[in-house]
């Protein structure tokens, strides 16, 4: 009896690893520095999908390499159903592959959801995990094995750009991408609480395999940042500990070596963690370092996302109470920060684990490179700033009214889930109007626009006739930080200073020289107060007396020949 248990138990065993030998992945098999391409990626899910109901693959919008995202969801007690989902249980939203050259997540992931569907790992109680396993499909599909020249392994991978070349990580505020608006369509619906983009990073050799980004704390909100900075993201680092995996903030170096010090990266809303900030989502960015072993990065992102699961999954309640609370901070009335820059009263020493730099002559220049020798590692304190400061700050309007023309804004706003009405009838309402008064203009291309900076208002109450049709857009709503970051032109990637708004910039009537000499000639005479006025401008600038050019086309802009339009802000503030 007992020889014929052992074989019985011999044989399940032997079927058992039969039936799990199904699931290895296409990094599994291989020689630990291959990664999975896209349609290997698809496949892999797809056979999930099909044999556990645990897991649900859909096809969502478009790319613009002219695929579909799909959207891969784990949820132990097979529900789907997010408006559901977001009553009971917290939401984990893992993006990979947006630079398809960093595929360690896209690896890292079906290793995850295999197991969790498997029970290899323990399945979350309150938890449901999504991902996007393949982000920037085009670039994913665009494989070969120069142009990560810094990285070690795998030994194929995709591109950066996307099907149109477009970093799809600086396209969030913009949306120029097909992938972005399917992206926003898939956080809009899960209602993400936490967030994590998969990455591998550039910079400086230190020992760490892992580092990350946390969204900047003070941006995200006092209530959930605090949180997130405190409790989350040192809990994170000790269960990695516990794990033998030692990690660091992302290594934005003040100088050319981490020994200097460095300071948390500033994720504005172009970037996909200072976007989905503005919803009060937790956000991360894992930055497995490029000198690494590629099997060894796929390990340590596959235990981050291991780690932040488990934390969710014993603190659902609270983060989702905080993300409640975090929304109270931005009510109409309240300020609201445009630009922040760090605080560098704020340095605190970090514990770095890094490799002694220094200069030696090149073999390839003239001048001398900078090399890290790794057989002089060193545990010191550095300096690190991770707080931020406000430095320009607006009130948050009841509303904006935007006039009916600029439809291309109200379908962005739609897209990123901004509520609104319409004028019913033609109305006049006293507003807050701004003239853009000045800006810089970038003189080579970024990401498809020549985007400004450095933009300042003027602005003044006035009473203005909006038509009917109109758009209210009130701002005691979710999306709240969106618009703020949207519409207002000084904000950082404001659709102002993405050009959005370029027409504004153009004035479209003139005058001849010769014709208007009159009619400024009869404005002057007609106009004591303006008269004087332009003597005064003569008195205080000589360039200006010096000018006759100068003296006429002030003389036009301080007249009602002068077009409203140029230069005015087309977005109302209703105070």
């Amino acid at each position: 009896m007992r020889l014929f248990t052992i074989v019985i138990s011999l044989f399940t065993l032997t079927l058992f690893a039969q039936n799990t030998k199904k699931y290895d992945t296409f990094f599994e098999k291989g020689n630990g520095n291959q990664a999975a391409d896209y349609q290997e990626t698809i496949n892999y899910y797809t056979l999930l999908s099909h044999d556990f109901p645990t897991i649900q693959m859909l096809e969502m919008g478009l790319t613009d390499s002219g695929y579909p995202l799909h959207m891969i969801t784990f949820n132990p007690d097979k529900e789907f159903d997010f408006t559901k989902i977001q009553k009971n249980k917290a939401v984990l939203l893992v993006n990979n592959g947006i630079h398809a050259g960093e595929p360690d997540g896209i690896d890292a992931t079906m290793q995850l959801f295999r197991d969790l569907a498997l029970g290899k790992i323990k399945a979350p109680k309150n938890t449901v995990i999504v991902t996007i396993p393949v982000y920037n499909i085009g670039g994913a599909l665009n494989r070969n094995s120069t142009t990560r020249a810094n990285q070690d392994g795998p030994e194929i991978y995709g591109f950066r750009g996307n099907a149109r070349n477009y970093d799809l990580n600086r396209d969030f505020m913009k949306s120029d991408t097909r992938n972005t608006k399917s992206f926003v369509e898939i956080f809009q619906k899960t209602n993400a609480d936490v967030f994590i983009d998969n990455h591998v990073s550039n910079g400086s050799d230190y020992q760490y395999k892992l580092t990350y980004i946390m969204t900047q704390h003070n941006k995200l909100g006092t209530v959930l940042g605090d949180f997130m900075n405190t409790q989350m993201m040192p809990a994170l680092v000790k269960d990695l500990q516990n794990k033998k995996i030692e990690t660091t903030p992302y290594v934005d170096s003040f100088k050319d070596t981490p020994d200097k010090g460095f300071g948390q990266f500033t994720d504005s809303p172009r970037y996909t963690t200072g976007y989905t900030s503005l919803y009060n989502t937790i956000g991360f960015v894992v930055e497995t370092h490029m000198l690494k072993k590629y099997a060894d990065r796929v390990k340590v992102t596959y235990e981050y996302m291991k780690s932040t699961i488990d934390f969710m999954d014993a603190n659902y309640l609270k983060i989702k109470e905080l993300r409640l609370k975090n929304e109270e901070q931005y009510k109409p009335k309240k300020t609201y920060t445009l630009k922040w820059e760090m605080d560098s009263t704020k340095t605190t020493p970090f514990s770095f684990l890094g490799y002694e730099a220094g200069y030696k002559k090149s073999e390839a220049t003239t001048g001398n490179r900078l090399f890290y020798d790794r057989s002089k590692p060193y545990k010191k304190d550095v300096p690190y700033i991770k707080e931020f400061k406000s430095v320009k700050e607006v009130v948050i309007p009841t509303a904006y009214i935007i006039p009916r023309g600029y439809w291309n804004i109200i379908d962005l706003l739609k897209n990123n889930a901004i509520t609104y009405s319409t004028l019913k009838k033609d109305t006049i309402i006293e507003v807050e109007s701004y003239k853009i008064a000045d800006f810089k203009t970038a003189p080579s291309a970024y990401e498809g626009h020549y985007i400004h900076r450095n933009t300042t208002i003027t602005s003044k109450i006035v009473k203005v006739t909006f038509s009917k049709g109109d758009y209210l857009v009130p701002t005691n709503q979710k999306g709240v930080k969106y618009l703020l970051e949207a519409l207002e032109p000084e904000g950082v990637d404001s659709f102002f200073n993405w050009n959005f708004f370029d027409p504004i910039l153009q004035q479209k009537e003139h005058y001849s020289e010769y014709v208007f000499e009159d009619t400024a000639a009869k404005l002057l005479k007609d106009n004591t107060t303006l008269k004087a006025e332009l003597e005064a401008k003569k008195e205080s600038d000589a360039t200006f007396a010096k000018s006759p050019e100068a003296q006429l086309e002030w003389i036009y802009k301080h007249s009602a020949y002068y077009e409203k339009a140029h230069l005015q802000y087309p977005v109302y503030r209703v105070l």
